[in-house]
């Protein structure tokens, strides 16, 4: 079976080396092929020694400066995973942000056919996926970064985000697929309880669900505690997320 390869990426004082360790651990547990784990980082302290720890590319934009990588705005960063060499790796690729539970398989996400697959913006009518989740082959799409660097201002003209770019830059030329609507849910959208049930019963797990996608506030840890992280949101602590997130 070929190896395949799971990446992700940290920078800043976000997230600690812990949701790193975290995710390699649910990897390891539901991906039963052979694969390589790597983690992108300005700081591998901490870092599990199952992880790659590689510095985060530098890919050589006009407004690169050392204190600041890309001038606007570090969410960008991701897409330095699109390099051409990407240090050694090569071969199918998914890559996973550090904000999200894996509640079941990881296998069937290189199942399918595609040149880049994504998570289908819940909230966005237009083709605009959500990158929390997505797979391709590494250095197909160096295009991409190369258009970017050519023009950081016109490229992101019409953009809000750097998933917004990218999967609409891929939706144009014809590469965009999505996973199936319930392989990755959002905690917020599909796991929370509508009001007013939210305030006695806590959040489920999606039928369906492979993993769920933790995106702004609650993260994981607030979760399992019951922080909601908005007075108006009603999070009750939710159990199962220490089954699987460890």
């Amino acid at each position: 079976m070929q190896p395949v390869n799971v990446i992700c990426i940290k920078w800043g004082q976000k997230y600690g080396s812990d949701y790193v360790n975290t995710l390699y651990s649910m990897v390891s547990r539901h991906l039963s092929r052979p694969f390589r784990f790597v983690c992108f980082t300005d700081d591998h302290e901490g870092i599990r020694d199952e992880v790659e720890v590689k510095p985060i590319p530098e890919v050589g934009f006009k407004d690169f400066d050392e204190r600041k990588p890309w001038t606007f705005g570090h969410g960008w960063l991701k897409l330095t995973v699109f390099a051409q060499p990407l240090y050694d790796l090569e071969g199918p690729t998914l890559f996973l942000d550090l904000d999200i539970v894996i509640v079941g398989s990881l296998d069937e996400f290189f199942e399918p056919e595609g040149e880049f697959l994504v998570i289908k913006e819940w909230d966005k009518s237009d083709a605009t996926g959500n990158t929390s989740v997505f797979r391709f082959n590494i250095g197909a799409h160096v295009d991409a970064l190369e258009h970017l660097k050519d023009d950081p201002v016109g490229a992101r003209k019409n953009v809000r985000n750097e998933q917004e770019y990218i999967t609409q830059y891929v939706d144009r030329q014809d590469k965009l697929k999505y996973w199936p609507a319930e392989w990755c849910r959002s905690f917020k959208r599909h796991c929370l309880r509508p009001f007013p049930l939210s305030f006695f019963q806590e959040p489920r797990i999606p039928e369906g669900a492979k993993v769920i996608i933790f995106h702004g506030r609650p993260h994981p840890d607030d979760a399992i505690a019951g922080r909601s992280g908005k007075w108006y949101r009603k999070v009750l602590p939710t159990s199962w997320i220490k089954e699987y997130w460890r």
